[in-house]
């Protein structure tokens, strides 16, 4: 800038300008920097009061999480002990004692053993259901084809197998919990043998395809179906849309399934309509 057609008292007035104008500019710096020292000040605060509240409920889970595994244990050795007595008791009766009841004496201890044979069962499915939520999981590379061909074979029987017609296809393979994936095939299958029973010709299919990162599977079967309306309590547990009269099961099956798929980060859900056949799917990353 040239100063030289300026007077003196100008140049001096604008060098006070300038200095004002400086002093302005310190000013509001010192309050910005102390403002940004303020603001990471409470950062770490916040930091420090965030990490401690995360301590605290690590804490309380951990001892949560005890208290579960001793309700566990309690269940699966002091509950089910006296059902197991009156089970063993009942069927005394009726092998020593059948003579000395009457047709409906006999009926009314086979329900008592039918019922208590159910309680077992559902503890152990409660129990089933507990682990899952709380284990470790242990990943490695899975054969699908193989290992839902051998879910099948474990939860058909003979009899089954003789007139259910059954397809596979080549699924993808996936890196997952082995343990709790063939849980997953052998509840789906079961479920589709059980409910596919009653036609003229039975019929699953098990398949699979990728889809934008994720590996797809289902089990479809031509079985009696289920009204869509009431599908997403399908996955709840003790939830049924079938009478326990029709077909055996304690409502915890698909709900364990959902659980595990979430574990693996996946999705679960099902197609059907009543009297056509019913869908199950679940989704699985395809990558580690």
């Amino acid at each position: 800038m040239d100063y030289s057609d300026k007077t003196n008292i100008e140049l001096i007035k604008e060098l006070q300008d300038l200095k004002l104008k400086y002093e302005e500019l310190k000013t509001s710096y010192d309050r910005d920097i102390s403002a940004r020292y303020q603001a990471e000040e409470e950062v770490n605060k916040l930091n420090m009061y965030l990490e401690e509240r995360v301590n605290e409920r690590t804490a309380q889970l951990e001892f949560a999480n005890s208290e579960l595994q001793a309700f566990a244990y309690s269940v699966s050795h002091d509950l089910r002990a006296p059902l197991r007595a009156i089970d063993g008791f009942s069927k005394f009766i009726l092998k020593d004692y059948s003579a000395n009841l009457d047709e409906e004496g006999q009926r009314l201890l086979g329900l008592i053993r039918s019922n208590t044979q159910k309680m077992d069962k559902l503890i152990t499915d409660i129990l089933a259901l507990s682990r899952v939520t709380r284990s470790e999981q242990k990943k490695s590379r899975v054969d699908m084809t193989k290992m839902a061909f051998s879910m099948f074979n474990e939860a058909a029987s003979p009899e089954i197998k003789l007139k259910l017609n059954f397809i596979i296809e080549t699924l993808p393979d996936i890196y997952a919990d082995p343990t709790y994936i063939k849980q997953v095939w052998i509840s789906l299958i079961s479920n589709a043998i059980k409910f596919s029973s009653l036609r003229m010709n039975p019929e699953i299919k098990i398949g699979g395809y990728q889809e934008e990162g994720s590996n797809v599977y289902y089990v479809r079967d031509n079985g009696v179906g289920f009204n869509p309306e009431y599908g997403h309590k399908l996955f709840g547990v003790f939830q049924r849309l079938h009478k326990a009269n029709e077909f055996e099961g304690t409502g915890v099956g698909l709900a364990i399934v959902e659980r595990i798929i979430h574990r693996h980060a996946g999705k679960v859900w099902a197609e059907g309509k009543e009297g056509t056949g019913a869908t199950f799917y679940f989704s699985l990353p395809a990558t580690k």
